[in-house]
């Protein structure tokens, strides 16, 4: 792996996407030396208003990912290499400072387990108050009765009540703090927001409740916005565009629909096999049969050839690239000269 790039010049292409990743790794480095490589050689973009999902198995990189887009890598995770801009802004090279700032009508994440960072000895309108005042505008400090009119607005925005704002967190159904976490994350006026599993712990009703009102106000209020979950379910119902990851890396990038209808990664079609359809008389779920890699280790080839019913050998030598196939791109040698094949017989035909 390279050690962390230096900075280019911005350039127009680098200016079209929201967000632009190269190249980045992320290591997890113990104290006693291990290294594990929780994100490989990724490569994305996002563009202003989409709404797309990152889904994939437990420790499969999506929340290191989510983490590394929005500078919230801590120790003993970091940037081994690569680069994230932010509309033409490579964050990997702001300060703490110059990082907080960006914040504001920048990026935000509402992270897993969200609704539990907030303050059990303090209302939720002292929460707001902190946020605002620590992103206001250099000579703009609100005092409180602005504070409490923007946070009121906010958390209206969420279904909730301006009344909440007098509240403590205990006071609060699962839901309702969760819903809280996200208008908190609405205060920077984002361009794009990282939702990591954001329905976590909640039942079901109040799941598909939350997941609703991110969709509205992402319709409404046109940021990006990124769901990482485990839900390929839903993340199909919701979003533009769906990433699936695998072992550190993206293996297909395909507009929701069209993967739904015919994914190209091997894995993406095992992840599907494991729904079915509740209406059919004889409802049958897949399975994926092993367990993913370690990634403590070197890693040779397809990191999903153990676990592949279609694997071939050279899948066990040669990493595969994502590479364009239909309207988006996967990782996998077989399909790719599948493609490829097709269209010769095409162009010949």
């Amino acid at each position: 792996m390279s050690q962390l790039a230096t900075e280019p010049a911005t350039t127009a292409a680098d200016k079209s996407h929201l967000v632009e990743a190269r190249g980045v790794d992320v290591v997890y480095e113990s104290r006693d030396g291990q290294r594990i490589w929780a994100v490989r050689d990724v490569d994305l973009t996002l563009e202003q208003g989409e709404f797309v999902g990152l889904v994939g198995e437990s420790g499969c990189g999506k929340s290191t990912l989510g983490y590394a887009l929005t500078g919230m890598l801590r120790p003993p995770a970091r940037l081994e290499s690569g680069q994230i801009r932010i509309g033409g802004t490579d964050i990997a090279s702001l300060s703490a400072e110059e990082l907080r700032r960006q914040r504001r009508h920048g990026f935000a994440i509402v992270l897993q387990s969200g609704m539990n960072a907030l303050n059990p000895v303090r209302t939720i309108e002292k929460d707001f108050s902190d946020i605002l005042r620590a992103h206001a505008e250099r000579g703009q400090r609100p005092d409180a009765a602005s504070v409490r009119a923007e946070a009121g607005e906010l958390l209206e925005r969420v279904k909730l009540d301006r009344d909440v704002l007098g509240r403590y967190p205990h006071e609060l159904s699962g839901g309702m703090r969760q819903r809280v976490a996200i208008a908190m994350a609405l205060s920077l006026q984002p361009r794009m927001i990282i939702f990591d599993e954001p329905t976590t712990a909640l039942d079901v009703i109040v799941q598909a409740a939350v997941i609703e009102t991110i969709k509205e106000l992402q319709r409404e209020q046109g940021f990006t916005a990124v769901l990482i979950t485990h839900d390929l379910g839903v993340v199909l119902d919701v979003t533009d565009r769906t990433m699936v990851m695998y072992a550190g890396r993206i293996v297909e990038d395909q507009p929701s629909r069209a993967l739904l209808s015919g994914p190209h990664h091997p894995y993406t079609a095992a992840l599907l096999s494991c729904y079915a359809d509740p209406t059919a008389e004889v409802v049958q779920l897949g399975s994926i049969p092993g367990t993913p890699p370690d990634l403590s280790e070197p890693l040779a080839g397809c990191s999903f050839a153990p676990r592949c019913s279609r694997v071939e050998e050279l899948c066990h030598r040669v990493e595969p690239k994502l590479t364009p196939l239909g309207p988006g791109r996967a990782a996998c040698h077989v399909t790719a000269a599948e493609r490829a094949a097709e269209l010769e017989t095409n162009r010949t035909a």
